[in-house]
C-alpha cells in the first residue's frame, strides 16, 4: 500500500490481533508512505513459527527476513502493545535502523505487583494445553464473548472491527498463537536493553487503556529520558482502530519533533 519510491513504514500488530487493526490507520499513511503491515507469525493468516518458537527475539528474526525478501528497508516502525516491544526489540539488535520507532500503548516492560507475578505462568499452562484453543474459539463463536474481551480494553470500536476480531478468534490456530506468545513473551530480557536504544522513540498512550496502564509510558520515559509521550484522554488499548484520525495526528507530530531536533 502506498506509492512504492515512499520511505517505508512497518506495522506491527499486538497479541492476539491481525493486520485488519490497521485499516482506519494504514490509509492515513499510505498518503506519504509505502505501507507493510505482516501478520505476526502464526497470527491472522501467517503460518506458525518454525520450530514453534513464539518469542520475542524469534518474532524479530522472522519479521526482519521477511523484509529481506521484500527489499524492503523502514524508515519508520510503528508497534501496537507487544508490535512495539517486537520495533524496539528489531533496532537494539541492529536488525533494522529506522528514523524513529513509534509506540501505540506499547507492552515493553514487565507487568508488576500480582498481574506480573501469576500471568506468564498462568499463559504456559494455557498454552501447554491443546484443547484450550479449541475452547476459547468455540466460546467465541458468541459475538457477546468477542464483544466483551474488545470492550474490556477501554476501547470502542466499530461493528466491522468487531466482526473482524470475532473471525480470527473462531479460528483456533490463531488462538494458539496468542497463547504461545503470551507465554513466550519475556520481557525482563528487554527492560535493562532499553536504555542502550538510540533510535528516536515515541510513546502514544490512550488514557482509558485498561490492557497496559497509562503509568507504563512514565515507566519506560524514567529509562529513556528522551521519549517522548502524547496522552490521548478517552482513547483505549485499540486507540488506533477507535481513533485513527487522532492517533494519525499523534504520530504526525512526533515526527515533525524528530525532524526539529535533527
Amino acid at each position: 500500500m502506498g506509492r512504492a519510491q515512499a520511505p517505508a513504514v512497518l506495522l506491527l500488530h499486538g497479541t492476539g490481533a491481525a493486520t485488519h487493526s490497521w485499516r482506519g490507520l494504514a490509509p492515513l499513511l499510505a498518503e506519504n508512505f509505502r505501507v507493510i503491515a505482516p501478520d505476526l507469525p502464526g497470527h491472522g493468516f501467517s503460518s506458525a513459527p518454525p520450530d514453534d518458537d513464539h518469542s520475542l527475539p524469534s518474532f524479530a528474526a522472522l519479521i526482519t527476513r521477511l523484509l529481506a525478501e521484500l527489499a524492503v528497508t523502514p524508515s519508520l516502525l510503528i508497534g501496537h502493545s507487544a508490535g512495539a516491544a517486537i520495533a524496539v526489540r528489531m533496532s537494539l539488535d541492529g536488525l533494522v535502523q529506522p528514523e524513529s520507532i513509534v509506540s501505540i500503548n506499547g507492552a515493553m516492560l514487565p507487568l508488576q505487583g500480582l498481574p506480573g507475578q501469576i500471568f506468564s505462568p498462568l499463559a504456559k499452562l494455557l498454552a501447554a494445553n491443546s484443547l484450550v484453543p479449541r475452547l476459547f474459539s468455540w466460546r467465541a463463536g458468541d459475538p457477546a464473548v468477542t464483544e466483551r474481551l474488545l470492550r474490556g480494553t477501554g476501547s470502542k470500536i466499530d461493528e466491522e472491527s468487531m466482526a473482524c476480531y470475532g473471525e480470527l478468534m473462531r479460528h483456533s490456530s490463531h488462538a494458539a498463537a496468542a497463547l504461545k506468545m503470551m507465554a513466550h513473551w519475556n520481557l525482563n530480557a528487554l527492560q535493562p536493553d532499553l536504555p542502550r536504544l538510540k533510535t528516536p522513540l515515541h510513546l502514544i498512550v490512550g488514557g482509558n487503556d485498561r490492557t497496559v496502564p497509562a503509568s507504563e509510558a512514565d515507566r519506560v520515559k524514567a529509562l529513556l529520558p528522551q521519549t517522548s509521550i502524547t496522552r490521548l484522554p478517552g482513547l483505549g488499548h485499540l486507540a488506533h482502530e477507535e481513533a485513527p484520525e487522532a492517533v494519525f495526528s499523534a504520530i504526525e507530530r512526533s515526527l515533525k519533533f524528530d525532524a526539529i531536533v535533527e
